[in-house]
């Protein structure tokens, strides 16, 4: 791929991750369909690793599958994109940046959550955050491997 080519693909990718990121803020914060109607009179939180992923397992068939998919499943999918276009828009990328990248963020937004009683401070969802990031980026990667051989090719 060509130096100019290069600039508009990551200038391209920056404008994708500023929109992600209004959408992100929109539906962590803002959302009236995933229950974030207003402030919750207490706080919530989760300082336990793994109890509200398993307490999502155990009582699946009570919760409801659109609950477990929305609570495991979305915490994973919210975050892939921030992995992938993090290393679209940057010049410096590597696993452990994505790593520590996604694991700030979603730390910001839970604490966010537990501060503004807007949602609920869960390590359980920053584990799933940071897993979705990673998982952004191994997709990066391959999408990144696929262009560097097609580039040969011509």
């Amino acid at each position: 791929m060509s130096g100019r080519k290069k600039k508009i693909f990551r200038a391209v990718g920056k404008v994708l991750f500023l929109l992600y990121v209004v959408f992100l803020i929109y539906f962590l914060f803002l959302a009236e369909w995933y229950g974030r109607t207003g402030i919750s009179e207490e706080y919530r939180y989760n300082l336990e690793l793994f109890r509200e992923i398993k307490r999502f397992i155990i009582y699946r068939e009570q919760l409801g599958a659109f609950a477990v998919f929305a609570n495991l499943a979305g915490n994973i999918l919210i975050f892939v994109p921030y992995g992938f276009f993090i290393s679209v828009a940057s010049r410096e990328r590597g696993f452990f940046k994505t790593l520590f990248f996604s694991m700030g963020l979603s730390l910001c937004v839970e604490i966010i959550q537990l501060f503004t009683r807007v949602g609920s401070f869960d390590v359980d969802d920053i584990l799933l955050n940071t897993i979705g990031g990673v998982f952004g980026y191994i997709i990066f990667l391959i999408c990144n491997g696929i262009r560097r051989k097609h580039d040969v090719r011509k």
